[in-house]
């Protein structure tokens, strides 16, 4: 089943407060009083805000306010009426964002890509930590199959807190945490991701899925494609957001530095209005193998994302800071964000278009 959909986004700090507790712990305590049917905090590992606030896992004294994201996915009119309540819980801190997507629920089957997803189409999978195909974490096999049929890259974040299939999961220190979800996203051609949704189908018990437009502008290297030139406001007249992803390995150097740190460092220093660096556990990009953390290891090999919305004017100015970066590894891509609400604006809705 493939219905269009609403994908809510904030970009907050981990001691971020609303009321009497933590504002990341009020935006799931709403997602699940809603029963929205996904909703994923992922932690991450670098990144600053409007503030231009630096926090990273590196240093104890930085590591105490880490950036947190938090996506919660469902039907436009369910989407719609949770955001007034969002936004008034962020109020003047972090960025909420919305997002067209096409959901996929239930029988997945082989869809007919509607023609707003033209050939580079990200697809994002969301389950629980402990699911599993036969003896493996059910990631792994996604990861492998979307590698089998040459999807670009993929890379699997893992929740710390959320909502699945409207119930509440979150991670606790002592516990299996098996029902806690995570994300798996992967973008590539439209029709190959098409082609292996039934795959998809049979691995996961529940499948749960979106589908976006995306542009994919650089792959190891070459440069594909430049971010889309886009306007101010769409023609409802809502402002228009851009945002870039950078996908890499967290082994991944310029001049010396690991990638996603100097380009939260460069966009900080050169007033990007946020940036956010995730850490995945699992995944792989181009022609490389899929990787993750292993015991053999003395050095990480896991994949990073990291993400930067501004307007698009600014954007085009963060894409040559991000191509300088990236000279011969990488996935980058851009996507329109129809829809933003920094710090604490006019309450912002889409059109049907």
């Amino acid at each position: 089943m493939i219905e269009d959909c609403l994908k809510l986004t904030t970009y907050v700090g981990e001691r971020d407060r609303a009321g009497g507790g933590f504002l990341a712990d009020a935006l799931v305590d709403a997602y699940a009083r809603r029963e929205l049917q996904t909703s994923v905090v992922v932690r991450g590992i670098a990144g600053f805000g409007t503030k231009h606030h630096l926090s990273t896992d590196r240093l104890l004294t930085l590591s105490e306010d880490l950036p947190l994201v938090s996506v919660a996915v469902d039907s436009r009119e369910r989407i719609e009426a949770a955001l007034e309540e969002v936004v008034g819980l962020t109020g003047s801190r972090g960025l909420v964002t919305l997002e067209r997507a096409r959901m996929l629920t239930g029988s997945l089957g082989a869809p007919e890509l509607p023609d707003d997803l033209p050939e580079a189409t990200k697809l994002t999978v969301y389950l629980g930590r402990g699911e599993r195909v036969g003896r493996r974490p059910a990631y792994v096999a996604i990861v492998e199959l979307l590698r089998r049929h040459q999807v670009a890259g993929s890379t699997v974040l893992l929740g710390v807190d959320g909502t699945a299939h409207g119930r509440r999961e979150r991670a606790r220190l002592f516990g299996a945490n098996a029902r806690v979800p995570l994300m798996a996203i992967a973008v590539g051609e439209g029709a190959r991701i098409a082609g292996l949704l039934p795959e998809l189908e049979n691995l996961v018990e529940r499948p749960l899925a979106t589908l976006e437009r995306v542009r994919v502008c650089k792959r190891d290297g070459e440069l594909l494609a430049e971010p889309h030139h886009l306007p101010a406001t769409d023609p409802s007249g809502l402002d228009v957001w851009q945002k870039l992803m950078v996908y890499a390995g967290e082994q991944v150097r310029h001049e010396g530095r690991p990638l996603y740190r100097e380009l939260v460092h460069r966009l900080r220093r050169e007033g990007a209005l946020g940036a956010t660096a995730l850490r995945g556990v699992w995944g792989y990009h181009g022609d490389h193998e899929p990787h993750g953390d292993s015991f053999r290891q003395l050095r990480r090999r896991v994949p990073v994302l990291a993400v930067v919305v501004d307007r698009p004017d600014r954007i085009r100015r963060w894409f040559e800071l991000v191509d300088e970066l990236t000279p011969h590894t990488g996935l980058v891509t851009s996507e329109m964000v129809p829809a933003f609400a920094p710090t604490g604006p006019r309450l912002a809705t889409l059109d049907a278009r």
